[in-house]
């Protein structure tokens, strides 16, 4: 797996040579094994970089307007509004578990990508059609000032079907890129290994790069009623994206698909189940596994035995009978897993916990495409004769982002490694949870700034648009909190998630990051429900009403404040109580990283 011989040509005659292959068990796009110095790392990565980059421009061309167009093009108010857009925005990483599965277990990683790009691109050229065509009906319509007329039936389907088309094309596609980005790079190798963990900060950073576009000049095109050029504009970035994608296909290292993970997952708890009257429990040195070269045959890596969930461990007790069929090399998985077979399912269950308790931090996160907005349109939005658009605002979170990646990498990481006498540095759990501290501290902020916006506020007025003296730069600590919070919460996910997931499910681990964003759009609708029901009286609009100076929406900042740290408490519990996933290395032993006498190509 490591070499093979070829053909090379040494002054002009044609003789045998040796390629050093990675130790990852990834192939070329012909399916032989992927020669290190003709694929992947950096050539390829910076392609997906710039791939993720022009694709994050194109969902958010759509994604950080959403509320204000339905609002003034489809007739929506805020609450009804701000409910849709999470729900759209859930759907769209609710997908990402479609994308995974598919990767994982049938197309791959590559196909999976290309497949779900050409979607968006559908949807995206559908939306614009739709919007010039149709939608923005009396013309010029659109705008803080015109809103639309009414729509048919069959436009309003229409729309929807293209906006949950681009939902369903970057929800499937973005776990993937990610994935498929990292597997660039052989972890087996060491500078290849401190590659691929860089890569997730730099493509997190790209994601904001692309998104820094669509956050300023988009917003601004689209807050003045040029919604088809903005649309047009996404449509374009998106196929270009597709383009540049496909161009790097010679370049690129692939994984295999590993089949049907609901089928290895069920196996363990059914042979589990069937031995619940094992009375004596082996330890762990005696308990069913092949050796490590029929994996590494496969290209896959070898789990070692953890401690806990010992109920699963009974699924590879070897009974009498099953010695005989290991004998005969004719085992059944139903009835007899292997320890790695069982680790991978104690391992997704461990991520469970971890997973579940950041669902609540993108409760926060995602109030930046919502309330965050119209709260910004609620404040002072001219700068002398310029008007700022409120979605606009959101270049601070950006600008946040790239400023804290540096300063993580190049300042804190660093520091806190050196302090600690080890290569490590701050763990992918405690960045997590710095994460959420720092979202607490966002919340208050907006709360805050919330207060001092009503106390500027405008009595009579019949919208909340320029409702507010306060000028809307008093946002910007809330926008530069969620930014630093994400470079510790999400990039940190990206990387825990991917790393602590088996080699089969490495799309399903960077889908758990999406999902819970997914979740939290969908909790952060639920609570905006909930808020409304209760706190909505006869003589109360309630907190977030259509005209924000009758309500308190500063109290739901501060719920959410409150949520987020009881949140903070159980995370803590649960990151205590997990325990990293153990590979075994190809190379042999608990060592993850090959060696380097393999990283020469020789010829």
């Amino acid at each position: 797996l490591f070499r093979y011989n070829f053909q090379v040509e040494v002054n002009g005659k044609m003789g045998k040579g040796q390629a050093v292959c990675t130790l990852d068990g990834t192939v070329d796009y012909h399916g032989r094994p992927a020669i290190r110095e003709r694929s992947g790392t950096w050539f390829a990565g910076i392609l997906l970089l710039v791939n993720q980059g022009l694709a994050t421009l194109a969902f958010f061309g759509v994604g950080v307007n959403l509320v204000l167009f339905l609002t003034r093009v489809m007739g929506q108010d805020n609450a009804d509004a701000a409910n849709n857009v999470s729900k759209w925005t859930g759907t769209v990483y609710l997908f990402s578990l479609v994308g995974a599965f598919l990767s994982d277990s049938y197309w791959g990683r590559y196909k999976t990508c290309a497949i779900f790009q050409a979607i968006f691109v559908i949807g995206l050229v559908s939306l614009s059609l739709s919007t010039y065509i149709f939608l923005l009906k009396p013309k010029g319509c659109g705008d803080e000032k015109t809103l639309c007329g009414s729509h048919s039936s069959f436009q309003s389907t229409f729309f929807y079907l293209s906006i949950y088309l681009v939902a369903l094309g970057n929800g499937g596609y973005q776990p993937n890129i990610a994935t498929f980005g990292a597997d660039q790079f052989d972890e087996e190798d060491p500078n290849e290994g401190c590659s691929k963990i860089s890569f997730f900060s730099y493509f997190y950073l790209a994601l904001n790069l692309g998104s820094l576009f669509s956050n300023s000049f988009l917003s601004y095109f689209e807050n003045e009623g040029m919604w088809a050029l903005g649309f047009w504009t996404s449509a374009g970035s998106a196929a270009l994206a597709l383009v540049l994608f496909l161009c790097g296909t010679p370049r690129y290292r692939y994984f295999e698909p590993k089949g049907n993970p609901i089928s290895r997952f069920s196996q363990v708890l059914v042979a589990a189940a069937r031995k619940l009257k094992v009375e004596k429990m082996p330890s762990g040195e005696d308990l069913f596994e092949l050796e490590a070269k029929i994996y590494e045959k496969n290209g896959d890596r070898k789990l070692l035995h953890t401690q806990g969930l010992k109920f699963l461990d009974r699924a590879a007790v070897i009974t009498s009978e099953e010695s005989n069929q290991i004998d005969k090399d004719t085992n059944d998985p139903w009835h007899l897993c292997t320890v790695t077979q069982v680790e991978e399912v104690k391992c997704i269950l461990r991520l469970i916990p971890i997973w579940l308790c950041t669902i609540l931090y993108s409760v926060v996160f995602t109030q930046m495409a919502s309330l965050f907005v119209e709260q910004g349109a609620a404040m002072k939005t001219t700068v002398s004769s310029f008007n700022l658009p409120p979605a606009s605002m959101s270049c601070f979170d950006i600008f946040s982002v790239v400023a804290f990646i540096f300063i993580y990498r190049r300042i804190l990481d660093p520091y806190v490694a050196l302090r600690k006498k080890n290569a490590t540095g701050i763990t992918e759990l405690q960045r997590m949870g710095i994460g959420l501290i720092i979202a607490i501290l966002a919340m208050v902020a907006a709360g805050v700034v919330e207060s001092f916006r009503l106390n500027y506020a405008k009595e009579s007025c019949p919208n909340c648009e320029g409702s507010s003296s306060l000028s809307i730069f008093w946002q910007i600590p809330q926008y530069v909190l969620v930014g630093a919070s994400e470079v510790f919460m999400y990039v940190g996910q990206l990387e825990f998630f991917n790393s602590q997931a088996p080699d089969g499910l490495k799309s399903f681990g960077s889908a758990l990051c999406m999902t819970s964003i997914s979740l939290g759009n969908y909790v952060s609708s639920l609570l905006v429900m909930i808020v409304m029901s209760f706190s909505a009286r006869d003589d109360m609009p309630g907190w977030i009403p259509g005209n924000l100076n009758k309500g308190h929406l500063e109290r739901f900042y501060y719920l959410l404040a409150a949520l987020t740290t009881v949140d903070l408490m159980v995370y803590i519990v649960c990151a205590r109580w997990y325990k990293y996933i153990k590979f075994e290395g190809k190379s042999g032993g608990g060592d993850n990283n090959g060696g380097n006498e393999l990283s020469e190509l020789k010829v």
